[in-house]
């Protein structure tokens, strides 16, 4: 599982000129699913994910946690962070997981997330053409995978 988690003020997804999710300060998240993860992958995720101290402290120091700021999620199912570009210019996307099993392990992330005592959890639409737009807050871009 793959997560590229960006420190954002604001974010949102449109599908169909339709805002489906939006969030302000906290993090926009891309995540990724291989066919090798498992809900023990995404549980240890979700808590480095939420306990990741990339917010900044009256000292200015990045030393609070997406809880400690009562910050938001958005959680924007992403395919194509397994592309493989190492042959020829076009990706191959082997290396993700199939629709079903991706769509599975994203759903659960997202239901872990919502457990975690977060204020908002918004989410993107799994396998949908989607417009995402983030005023990235930093910048910040931190990635986890396991």
């Amino acid at each position: 599982m793959k997560l590229v988690i960006q420190r954002v003020k604001n974010a949102k997804v449109v599908v169909e000129e339709k805002t489906i999710g939006e969030i302000e300060k906290g993090f926009m998240v891309l995540l990724g699913v291989a066919p090798t993860d498992t809900k023990e992958i995404a549980d240890f995720l979700v808590q480095k994910l939420i306990k990741l101290r990339v917010f900044e402290d009256e000292n200015e120091k990045m030393n609070l946690s997406l809880q400690d700021i009562n910050g938001e999620l958005l959680i924007v199912s992403q395919f194509t962070l397994y592309a493989d570009c190492n042959h020829g210019n076009r990706p191959s996307f082997t290396e993700a997981a199939a629709p079903q099993m991706a769509n599975e392990l994203y759903e659960y992330f997202v239901e872990q997330c919502k457990k975690q005592n977060i204020k908002k959890v918004a989410t993107g639409e799994f396998g949908a053409d989607m417009q995402v737009s983030l005023q990235n807050d930093g910048p910040v871009t931190i990635i986890l995978e396991k």
